[in-house]
């Protein structure tokens, strides 16, 4: 990673507004810039609107070097054959269970699929968790920075403290920032605060809850971590340093 770049995460798809420009839809996405490789983590739901998104937020298709699917739920990868037919050249990281139809399609399109199992590095600054087990299993993508590691997932089916106690034994940093769904929406009061409590125990220092987390989750969320809470949704971006 360029030690002179900063790192620019946007998020592209999502059911939280931000910015009144894009359209919001259930799903998710994140573009990452300032690493060695432009990644975009999941692609929502809808390709059109997922194109869409990126046009308006001045990310060209092109410009997408890798694509990393958390998990085989469509809000997830939906978008992923429209912007395979506007730029095949590029890695697809996927879970290595994805049903061949999803892989073969991919390759046929001119994508290198990478299939994953197990933590590994992906590109200078980045590493994908590999599958963490759960009800639905799923992978999570760790970002290694100067201020810390950061922590994007799709939808933390497994359980958010799981994979965030998982990193922290993968890589011994500390956790700086953790953003995406964490899968807490119909969760009581007591079990939500019994999850920031261990946030806060695992040392993460900021938190940006979105798509699948529910908006009593944000708000708990929000009193907890005051400045430190991210208030994330379609057309959010975050720059680190």
């Amino acid at each position: 990673m360029n030690k002179r770049a900063s790192l620019r995460l946007t998020i592209v798809y999502d059911n939280y507004p931000y910015q009144e420009k894009l359209e919001t839809d259930w799903g998710f996405s994140c573009f990452i810039q300032g690493l060695e490789k432009n990644i975009l983590f999941d692609t929502g739901t809808h390709g059109q609107i997922l194109l869409s998104n990126m046009d308006r937020l001045d990310i060209q298709p092109d410009e997408v070097d890798l694509v990393i699917l958390s998990h085989n739920h469509r809000d997830h990868t939906g978008g992923l054959e429209a912007l395979l037919e506007q730029n095949s050249n590029i890695q697809l990281w996927l879970p290595a269970f994805f049903p061949s139809s999803l892989k073969d399609g991919a390759r046929k399109k001119g994508a290198e699929v990478v299939e994953v199992d197990r933590f590994q590095k992906i590109c200078e600054g980045a590493y994908t968790t590999g599958v963490v087990e759960g009800w639905i299993k799923e992978q999570s993508l760790i970002l290694k920075d100067t201020s810390g590691l950061i922590v994007i997932t799709g939808c933390a089916h497994p359980r958010i403290i799981k994979i965030l106690t998982l990193i922290k034994e993968q890589i011994k940093q500390d956790i700086y920032l953790v953003l995406g769904g964490f899968h807490l929406a119909g969760f009581d009061k007591r079990e939500i605060k019994d999850i920031i409590a261990a946030f806060r125990s695992l040392g993460v220092k900021k938190v940006g809850p979105c798509h699948c987390s529910g908006d009593e989750t944000r708000n708990y969320f929000a009193e907890e971590y005051k400045t430190n809470f991210l208030q994330l949704g379609v057309g959010a971006e975050v720059k680190i340093r």
